[in-house]
């Protein structure tokens, strides 16, 4: 009976560590800020009008 109880608390450690892992990873990833490229054009535009 004490196996039992002992498997019990166990299981339910792991289960609440890896719920726990996976929300700070999520929480890292969505914390992430992209930053994105301009388009080639864009700056071309840039350029052009800066001669100008």
């Amino acid at each position: 009976m004490v196996t039992y109880v002992v498997v019990g608390v166990v299981s339910v450690v792991v289960v609440v560590l890896v719920v726990w892992l996976s929300l700070v990873t999520l929480s890292k990833g969505y914390g992430y800020k992209h930053s994105v490229d301009p388009k080639p054009e864009d700056t071309e535009n840039n350029q052009i009008k800066q001669d100008e």
